[in-house]
C-alpha cells in the first residue's frame, strides 16, 4: 500500500518509485525524462503496423492482440516512416509494477500534439486509452496515428509523457476558487465550472494572424529535426479581422487561448473537452501542465496552445468563444524543480506557436 499523500506525484517521488522499481527500464531513466508531475516515455525498437485500433479488454494482452492485428513490422533503431492515416503500435521501453494506491494516465507530449500525431498509451487486459489503473504490473505500449504528416520516429524518442496519481486529486470548483483567490490561475474574470474554462483568442493584438492550418499534402517530418522544417511547406496561415474563422471538417488547426494561464507549484491540470453540445469540434488530446507552467514573479501567465479538429460540419467559431477546461489536481508534494526557467521549458510564455521542430516564423 503506498504512503504517498494524496495528489499527482512530484518529481522527487517518481524517483523514489523509480528507485523501488516500481516504474522499471531495461536501460537507465534519464533525469531529463523527470518532468515536475510526469515523466516521458521512450520508444522501443519495433513498430507494429496494425489493422485497426484496438483495446485490448480484461481478457487479453496487447501481445495476443498484435497477434492477430499486425500487417508488418519496422525496425526503429534507425528511425523509420510513420504513414500518415496508418496505425501502429509500439512497446515502450517503461514498464511498470505499481504499488497499491497509485495509478496513471498518460497523455502526447505538447510538441506531438502540435503535429496532430495521436498517441495513445494502451496496458494489457485495458479498457481505456491512456489509463493506468491502481497497482497495474505490466508493459507499457503506444499506439501511434499520424494525422495530418508522415512522421520518421526512432527509439529513445519520447512522444508520450504520464502522471501518477495516489487517492482523489481533482479540486473542486469551490477549491478552485480559493487557489485563483490566493494566485490568480487566469487572466480575467475566472469562469469556474467543472474546471476552468478558456475561450479562443481570434482578435489578437497587432495582427490578423490567428492560427495555422495543416496543409493536406506535405513532405515527412523528421522527430529529430529542431526548428529545422519553414512552417510554410507544412502549414496555411490563418488570418481575419472580423473576429471569427470558420472550421472544415477534417481540418486541423493551431490556434491560441485568449487568457493567459497560470499553472501554481502545487497544483497540475490536465485539459479536457468541453460541452459536444457547443459545435462539431474539439481541443486536442495534448493535455498534460506541469507544476509552473505561466507562474512567474510578473503573473502574466502563459497562453494556452489550442490543437482543433472540426468534425461533421463547417462551423463558425467566434472570438471569446468557450471552448475547453482545465482540470486543476492538487500535486503530492511541491516539485523540487518547476517547469519555466529552471528546465529551459519551450512553451513557458508562449502565444501562438508551432511545435519545435519548425522555425520561427
Amino acid at each position: 500500500m503506498v504512503d504517498f499523500p494524496a495528489g499527482v506525484l512530484s518529481d522527487d517521488q517518481m524517483r523514489s518509485l523509480i528507485q523501488s522499481g516500481a516504474i522499471q527500464a531495461p536501460t537507465e531513466i534519464a533525469d531529463a525524462q523527470i518532468q515536475p508531475a510526469s515523466l516521458d516515455l521512450r520508444l522501443g525498437d519495433t513498430a507494429y503496423r496494425v489493422r485497426a485500433s484496438f483495446l485490448t479488454g480484461k481478457a487479453a494482452t496487447v501481445s495476443e492482440r498484435l497477434s492477430d492485428f499486425t500487417m508488418h513490422q519496422m525496425d526503429l533503431r534507425d528511425g523509420a516512416v510513420l504513414e500518415k492515416g496508418c496505425v501502429y503500435v509500439v512497446p515502450l521501453i517503461e514498464g511498470l509494477n505499481l504499488p497499491t494506491g497509485v495509478s496513471g494516465a498518460a497523455s502526447a507530449k505538447s510538441s506531438i500534439g502540435r503535429l496532430d500525431l495521436l498517441t495513445r498509451v494502451i496496458t494489457d487486459h485495458g479498457v481505456e486509452f491512456d489509463r493506468v489503473p491502481d497497482g497495474y504490473t505490466g508493459p507499457l505500449y503506444v499506439e501511434i496515428c499520424p494525422r495530418s504528416f508522415s512522421v520518421v520516429a526512432r527509439t529513445g524518442q519520447m512522444l508520450s509523457q504520464i502522471i501518477f496519481r495516489a487517492g482523489k486529486t481533482v479540486l473542486g470548483d469551490d477549491a478552485l476558487r480559493a487557489v485563483h483567490a490566493r494566485t490568480p490561475i487566469v487572466s480575467g474574470d475566472a469562469i469556474i465550472s467543472d474546471g476552468l474554462g478558456f475561450s479562443v483568442d481570434l482578435r489578437p493584438d497587432g495582427t490578423d494572424l490567428v492560427g495555422y492550418r495543416a496543409k493536406p499534402h506535405t513532405g515527412v517530418i523528421d522527430l529529430a529535426q529542431l526548428a529545422y522544417y519553414d512552417p510554410a511547406d507544412y502549414w496555411e496561415e490563418v488570418r481575419t479581422l472580423e473576429g471569427r474563422i470558420i472550421l472544415d471538417p477534417g481540418a486541423f488547426y493551431i490556434l491560441v487561448s485568449r487568457e493567459a494561464i497560470t499553472i501554481p507549484p502545487d497544483c497540475a491540470a490536465e485539459m479536457a473537452p468541453y460541452l459536444a453540445m457547443v459545435g462539431e469540434f474539439r481541443v486536442h488530446y495534448a493535455g498534460f501542465f506541469d507544476p509552473g507552467f505561466g507562474h512567474s514573479a510578473n503573473g502574466e501567465g502563459s497562453r494556452g496552445v489550442l490543437e482543433v479538429r472540426c468534425h461533421e460540419a463547417p462551423f463558425v467559431l467566434e472570438h471569446g468563444q468557450i471552448v475547453g477546461r482545465l482540470v486543476y489536481e492538487n500535486m503530492s508534494k511541491i516539485p523540487a524543480r518547476l517547469y519555466g526557467a529552471e528546465l529551459a521549458s519551450n512553451y513557458q510564455g508562449q502565444g501562438l506557436k508551432l511545435s519545435k521542430h519548425f522555425k520561427t516564423p
